[in-house]
């Protein structure tokens, strides 16, 4: 499913009453992250964004971040995509779940990765919101990541590689 641009719901959406179907135990907090590929001079290349803030301030990470309450997940990652590097308008779909406890400093956090291919104005990416920077890696030299996103930026090269023909085992998209 291709998600263009965030859609709002126009009615407030109906929260359960503590103690009818609220539960005391603890639960997961939800993310989407984003890895988006352009090819640029004959090269396969993954748009990272440098964190602004904590926890791993100065990392490089996918763009992503928290769905709202009342958010479709394909809406949520093409809204962090477009909040935090201007990117807007790319077909994503779905990549998988990812959901390692310890993951996330701030607590047990599930997120839902997206994957895409920029075709046009790859070089229109500008940071905002809690991105520093936003920057294209070509995907042979990709630098530390935070969280457990080199994990998902590797999950999201094979699918790249499968789409397209390729070995991912033999020969990367270049």
């Amino acid at each position: 499913m291709a998600a263009e641009r965030p859609r709002r719901r126009k009615e407030p959406i109906q929260v359960a009453e503590k103690g009818r179907y609220v539960y005391e135990w603890p639960r997961p907090m939800v993310t989407a992250d984003v890895a988006v590929f352009a090819f640029i001079d004959g090269k396969t290349h993954l748009l990272l964004i440098q964190r602004k803030i904590d926890p791993y301030k100065g990392r490089w990470a996918l763009p992503g971040g928290f769905v709202e309450i009342d958010e479709d997940l394909p809406d949520a990652a093409a809204r962090e995509l477009a909040e935090e590097t201007g990117v807007r308008n790319v077909p994503l779909e779905q990549l998988g779940a990812f959901g390692r406890p310890g993951r996330d400093p701030r607590g047990r956090t599930i997120t839902v990765a997206y994957f895409g291919v920029v075709e046009k104005d790859w070089d229109r990416i500008r940071p905002a919101d809690d991105a520093e920077r936003a920057q294209w890696f070509d995907i042979e030299s990709l630098p530390p990541m935070a969280f457990d996103h080199d994990e998902i930026a590797r999950c999201a090269i094979e699918r790249l590689n499968t789409r397209s023909g390729r070995d991912p085992a033999t020969s990367p998209v270049r």
